[in-house]
Parts: C-alpha cells; sequence; structure tokens
C-alpha cells in the first residue's frame, strides 16, 4: 500500500484566505458573531477537506479518498491514460497541477498527488499499457524504458 497526500496549491490557498479573511473580519467590525461562526465552520471544513484527502495504490486498485464525501476505488486495470491538466473542475484536489485519469469506458477524475511522478510511474508499473501524457520527459523516459525491459 502506497499513500499519495494530494498537493495543496498555493493560488488557492490565497484565494480562501482572502475571501474568507475578508469576509471574517467584516463579520468581526460589524459584530456579526453568528456570521463569523459560520465563516469558522467553513474554514474548518475546508482545512479537514484538505487534511484528508490522499490517493492509495493498494495491489491493482486505486483508492481515491477526500473528506466524508468522496471514497472512490478505480481498478488499475482499467485505467488507460493519465495526462497532465489545470482544470479547474470540481475534484478531489487540493491543487489545479492536476493529473486527468482516463479509465474503463469513458469515466475520468482528476486529482493532485504531491509526488506526480512517483504516483504515475508506480501506476504505469501495475498497468503497462497507461498512456502516460506528461510534461516531464524524464518520466516518459523512464517508463518507456521499464516497458521495454519488460
Amino acid at each position: 500500500m502506497t499513500k499519495y497526500n494530494s498537493k495543496i496549491g498555493f493560488g488557492i490557498v490565497l484565494f480562501l484566505i482572502i475571501v474568507l479573511g475578508g469576509i471574517s473580519i467584516l463579520m468581526i467590525y460589524n459584530k456579526i458573531w453568528i456570521g463569523l461562526a459560520i465563516v469558522l465552520l467553513v474554514m474548518g471544513f475546508i482545512g479537514y477537506i484538505f487534511i484528508t484527502t490522499y490517493y492509495l495504490i493498494i495491489d491493482k486498485d486505486l483508492i481515491i479518498k477526500s473528506g466524508f464525501m468522496v471514497n472512490k476505488s478505480v481498478p488499475i486495470d482499467s485505467i488507460w491514460e493519465i495526462s497532465e491538466t489545470n482544470n479547474p473542475l470540481s475534484s478531489p484536489a487540493n491543487s489545479f497541477d492536476r493529473l486527468e485519469i482516463k479509465y474503463s469506458r469513458n469515466e475520468t477524475i482528476l486529482i493532485s498527488p504531491k509526488n506526480k511522478d512517483g504516483f504515475s510511474k508506480q501506476l504505469v508499473e501495475i498497468n503497462p499499457k497507461i498512456k502516460l501524457l506528461v510534461k516531464n520527459n524524464d518520466l516518459l523516459n523512464k517508463v518507456k524504458r521499464l516497458n521495454i525491459e519488460k
């Protein structure tokens, strides 16, 4: 079993600090304590999601976890393509520096492991049929060498 934590994007954190911090300051200035309590609860929930978003590779399954809302299992043998993306769609990813995983027929999921290279390499070692579309040529060359040696 290998655990890959989600990368936390600076842009997302900065946006949340500006928006939620600004709202908090307004709530304090206007003495709207119930509003401040709600904002603090939202901040706590976002922190919980950031801490509990990770990806597990167990045997031949990829498990994607994000808080209590996402607990998805993807058979690694069904993955046919991994590509880099900055797609902002909602997903179990704490950064816009993401991987798009295509599996089964038309299923796709966006994730953001901190160690994208190690993550991709491990998936390709389990399923050498995965097409890897990444910018990092070193990883791509290593994967090609692994496939040739097998």
